[in-house]
């Protein structure tokens, strides 16, 4: 058990948490969320004893192992595979002493090694660590690598599996899926639940929070309160705190026409009756939450473009990839034979491994890469907002928010620039201070802000999530609903390119393909990978000439279509009036007259009703899908 008592914390002359009282209990997953600033690394460096509490005290018990991940990789000649093994310290030093005894010839000495070895189990060490690298996304060719040969990004994965290789009973996670791309976010979610010890995780990815957390913890205000259940459990149980308290009622209403509004659009928007009742999934977690997203107060937007071309930009036949020499004319294709294609209003999301082209294919739609062959056509009005994963470390230091917006318009006046920035929580001050001490989050909203100020008709976003935290996450998502452009977008947070995107193509081995499925079945698929599945379809992309006829659907009768037809509209018809009836118990929960002194009976009633009418409805809007699919043919 980890306990803090009445525990206070500080960053210089700044107060980050005080008067914190509460117990962590074994094998408890606990989420650890807040807004940027709040804490959270400061706290888990006071678990580590890296700094002191200001008052009160952190209570470990005496023998518990701690493992985290460190922040910097050293250099190393040592293989990879070494490196992550020697997370298992008593194993390593075993192996280390096998093979120097080995060496000297001391058979007594590596005969007592190896009884070492069984006594602890760690004959399997070496697998263990080579099965941590392919999990996390290492081809088994880099596994003798020299850790000293591959980048910052793939670093972060070494020092994440040395992490996961130290036996222990208590594991800090700081942002862990933030290099990873989504299979190796989906192979530590399953590793995670695995895990026996207790498991402390600052995360900004909410399906991954959701995915394993059985606690939370909620930095807020210098204070830190635990709920029981992963994080949509907590947004909940927070709704509900502040409606008894009356917080923010009037907001909490046109929150709530916000967010249905929010939801109306993503219907009305879906394109597939599969990717619908996906997205409704995921919606329907945001349901009940209207006073916690009242609460953030904060949100972005991009401007309608001056001009929305139907057809925007398309790569005929094309080989993508990088040129090694202009001398030799050696080059390096990483995509072969690319068809993909962008009109007004999709919303792409793009699947894969890290190193498997997801960048190279945005590049060259951007045209920041040159093609090796094929064909990119542009329609004249394409503006494209490109956020890349150096985008933020690409801010000028030294320089203010209020100077690179200036960059971009020279010509505009410093008070429209700064109303801009306002809109983007760079108010009063913040305009003139300088970006150097601005934090990740921070600088990436920065850019975002940069971005939109060109009024793109296509956003083509590698990554852009990395930095932000959840209540930015959320209102970003809420932007890109309301974004009439093309949207292609890479990311490893399941929430946001499940909300956004309606379609999926997956880069693999050089090769650009749709996914005709959604989130949940590529997560599955990607599990069932092992049983030899059938690969995703491959489909040509709507501008691309000679496309690949689309698979036929089943042959349906004439009487079958319109039976279906009526079916959807006597669903669609009862599905308004469930909303009808959902909206008017909401509208009393929403009273604060309702927690009054009856010992909580109407309350009780009102909750069950809710409950009642809400599962209905989402079981009737699966089934009018349904029908309407057969009815659409």
């Amino acid at each position: 058990m980890i306990a803090f008592r009445n525990f206070a914390l500080r960053r210089g002359e700044r107060l980050l948490l005080s008067q914190v009282d509460l117990a962590l209990h074994a094998g408890w997953r606990v989420g650890v969320i807040g807004r940027n600033g709040c804490g959270k690394s400061s706290l888990f460096a006071a678990i580590l004893g890296e700094v002191e509490a200001d008052q009160g005290d952190i209570d470990l018990p005496g023998k518990v192992r701690i493992a985290w991940v460190a922040q910097e990789t050293p250099s190393l000649p040592d293989p990879a595979i070494d490196f992550v093994l020697s997370g298992d310290t008593e194993v390593h030093a075993i192996l280390q002493a096998e093979a120097a005894a080995t060496a000297a010839e001391d058979w007594d000495a590596v005969a007592e090694a190896h009884q070492k070895l069984a006594e602890i189990n760690g004959y399997d060490a070496t697998a263990r660590a080579g099965r941590l690298l392919h999990g996390l996304g290492f081809p088994p060719e880099t596994h003798d690598r020299p850790v000293s040969s591959f980048s910052g990004g793939w670093r972060v994965r070494l020092n994440l599996a040395r992490a996961l290789m130290m036996p222990s009973d208590l594991l800090l996670l700081d942002e862990p899926t933030n290099h990873l791309d989504l299979d190796a976010v989906l192979w530590l979610e399953q590793w995670l639940l695995k895990y026996p010890g207790t498991l402390l995780m600052i995360s900004h990815d909410r399906e991954f929070l959701d995915g394993l957390s059985t606690h939370t913890l909620h930095l807020h205000e210098g204070r830190a309160k635990l709920y029981t259940g992963d994080y949509t459990s907590f947004e909940r149980q927070r709704a509900e705190h502040l409606r008894q308290q009356q917080i923010a009622h009037d907001k909490e209403q046109a929150e709530r026409a916000h967010l249905q509004s929010f939801i109306d659009r993503f219907k009305a928007k879906a394109s597939k009756a599969r990717q619908a009742q996906s997205r409704m999934k995921r919606l329907a977690k945001l349901q009940g939450t209207e006073a916690v997203r009242a609460e953030r107060a904060f949100r972005i937007a991009f401007a309608e473009p001056a001009r929305l071309p139907h057809s925007l930009i398309r790569l005929n036949h094309v080989d993508a990839g990088y040129r090694l020499g202009a001398a030799t004319g050696e080059v390096a294709t990483i995509l072969h034979d690319v068809g993909f294609g962008l009109e007004a209003g999709d919303r792409v999301g793009l699947l894969g491994p890290n190193g498997a082209g997801k960048s190279t294919l945005v590049k060259t739609l951007v045209g920041e890469l040159p093609l090796l062959s094929g064909e990119r056509v542009a329609h004249p009005d394409l503006r494209i907002g490109y956020f890349a994963q150096h985008t933020v470390e690409s801010l000028h230091e030294g320089q203010s928010p209020l100077w690179h917006l200036k960059q971009l318009a020279p010509d505009a006046g410093e008070q429209q620039l700064r109303n801009y920035l306002g809109r983007w929580n760079f108010v009063g001050d913040r305009a003139f201070e300088n970006v150097d001490g601005f934090s990740g989050g921070e600088r990436a909203r920065l850019a975002l802000a940069m971005i939109a100020y060109r009024e793109p008709n296509v956003l083509l976003l590698d990554e852009p999530t990395n930095h932000l935290d959840l209540d930015m996450r959320e209102a970003l998502a809420e932007a890109l609903a309301d974004f009439p452009g093309a949207i292609v977008l890479v990311s490893h947070d399941r929430h946001l390119i499940g909300l956004v995107c309606e379609t999926f193509w997956r880069v693999a081995d050089g090769h650009v393909e749709e996914f005709n499925g959604d989130l949940d079945e590529y997560a599955a698929w990607l599990r069932s990978r092992g049983n030899e599945p059938k690969a995703p379809k491959a489909a040509a992309a709507k501008p691309a000439p000679a496309p690949a006829p689309a698979p036929a659907k089943p042959a349906r009768g004439r009487h079958e279509v319109d039976q279906a037809a009526r079916k959807a509209r006597q669903l669609e018809q009862r599905v308004a009036e469930l909303a009808a009836e959902l909206a008017r118990v909401e509208a009393k929960l929403a009273d604060p007259a309702v927690y009054g002194n009856d010992g909580g009976i109407e309350l009780g009633q009102l909750t069950r009703q809710q409950e009642k009418l809400a599962a209905e409805k989402d079981a009737l809007e699966a089934e009018w899908l349904a029908q309407l699919e057969i009815a659409e043919g």
